[in-house]
């Protein structure tokens, strides 16, 4: 049980790492593009955009908690 634990883990922190809202927004554009698609609405440009965005407001969020802080996080 040891290792399914550990694999279990692993697999929380390579998903969810350590910004739980970017790998939510994620699944979340990724399921809206599944749906889209099975409705057979042309939606490959979802995924990108969604990406794009959720990318911009992790690196803004990030940046604005290291201004606050006055250092490096690490």
């Amino acid at each position: 049980m040891n290792r399914l634990a550990a694999f279990a883990r692993f697999w929380w922190e390579f998903v969810i790492g350590d910004d739980w809202l970017a790998a939510a927004a994620t699944t979340l554009a990724i399921g809206l593009t599944a749906a889209l698609a099975h409705a057979n609405i042309t939606a490959w440009w979802l995924l990108p955009a969604a990406v794009a965005v959720i990318l911009y407001t992790t690196l803004r969020r990030a940046t604005r908690d290291h201004a606050v802080t006055g250092g490096s996080r690490f």
